[in-house]
């Protein structure tokens, strides 16, 4: 059942961050989606009843066991490093923007 909860929530939500409250990485990414006004889906796997098997469900979707794990537009991202060379390259905003997660700029 986790790995039909994990796509329903990924498919429902524009931004998801499968994350661990305790887990610096998670934080990161959280703050940064937070920084940039970003609507976004958190499942803290440390405080779901099931949360180890979906994470167990997340790596054999993705072959990703670590978190954060990130999705963008029902697209997997990777996790911290990947999220945060999105950003410094200039492309994440416009991945969130494209997704409606952030209000498209005006500027």
């Amino acid at each position: 059942m986790a790995l039909p909860k994990a796509k329903e929530i990924v498919s429902a939500n524009s931004v998801v961050v499968f994350s661990k409250t305790y887990c610096p990485f998670c934080v990161e990414v959280k703050n940064l989606f937070g920084n940039l006004g970003a609507t976004y889906k958190v499942v803290e796997l440390d405080t779901e009843a099931d949360g180890s098997e979906i994470q167990t469900a997340l790596k054999e979707w993705t072959g990703q066991r670590t978190v954060p794990n990130v999705f963008i537009g029902g697209k997997h991202i990777g996790g911290c490093d990947s999220t945060t060379a999105l950003h410094n390259q200039g492309k994440l905003l416009p991945l969130l923007e494209s997704t409606g997660a952030v209000a498209k700029s005006t500027a």
